[in-house]
């Protein structure tokens, strides 16, 4: 059977149809392109930002909400993993450029509800967004890491940091071709800092990745399973697609109670 497109895909959609609808919630999946351990693809992060962001449309949608999942960025900031082969860093300032176009067009077409759908943890769009609200005060920009949505450790032995139990687990329940056997995984030992304050948590830095960790993992995924990755999956997809509905209905002029 023949599949359609989907009119809340941009990437799949035609102007036929764009044309016809009225889209006031555009949301933008956000990765990286960097070594996760052995066993998982540079594009994990890309692969989970945009199967959440689609999903999520797809509830939404079918509940009336006017969403459509722009193409996914798939650049992170790596700045801590200059020395790992191919992993490809933008700089903080390259997305805020990337981010002020997109919202420029946004503007002009009076879809003035932004959410980006993060899958990096180097990622971080809290000071962006304040200095977007200054340049584009009409448009409402908001950001979610996917897997902080639901807790992990009501679904996994060890959640994990990077390409551990959560992300593995995921990602074989999406693309378990491109997941190696979880024994030629390496370990995810990782080292902490030294420095009580940075150990601790309330003083924070820059790791540098290649001293932390000899596999790029962070987290053991040995314990994953393409089941537990489906429910996790399914109740983030279902939440976050909640949060899009009230976004869609919300009037950005009476936002606060």
């Amino acid at each position: 059977m023949k599949k359609k497109p989907r009119p809340y895909v941009l990437a799949e959609t035609n102007f036929k149809a764009v044309k016809e609808q009225n889209y006031t919630v555009a949301i933008l999946p956000w990765g990286a392109t960097e070594a996760h351990n052995y066993h998982l693809p540079y594009a994990t992060d890309n692969i989970l930002a945009e199967a959440v962001a689609i999903e999520a449309a797809s509830i939404a949608w079918n509940k009336g909400a006017k969403v459509v999942v722009l193409p996914t960025i798939p650049f992170g900031v790596n700045t801590g993993q200059l020395d790992v082969s191919l992993c490809i860093n933008m700089n903080p300032s390259t997305q805020l450029a990337v981010l002020k176009d997109i919202v420029d067009v946004l503007n002009r077409q009076k879809i003035q509800k932004l959410v980006i759908v993060n899958a990096h943890g180097g990622n971080n769009f809290k000071q962006m967004i304040r200095e977007l609200s200054v340049e584009f005060p009409s448009v409402f920009v908001c950001a979610l890491n996917w897997w902080k949505t639901e807790n992990g450790e009501d679904f996994f032995t060890e959640p994990g940091d990077h390409a551990g139990e959560l992300e593995t687990a995921v990602t074989m329940h999406l693309m378990p071709h491109l997941v190696l056997p979880l024994n030629e995984a390496g370990s995810g030992a990782a080292k902490q800092f030294k420095l009580k304050g940075l150990k601790e948590g309330w003083v924070t830095s820059q790791r540098k990745w290649t001293s932390v960790t000899k596999d790029t993992g962070v987290g053991d995924p040995k314990k994953a399973t393409a089941e537990n990755g489906e429910d996790f999956f399914k109740a983030v997809t279902i939440k976050i697609a909640s949060f899009l509905v009230e976004l869609y209905h919300s009037d950005l002029e009476n936002m606060y109670e």
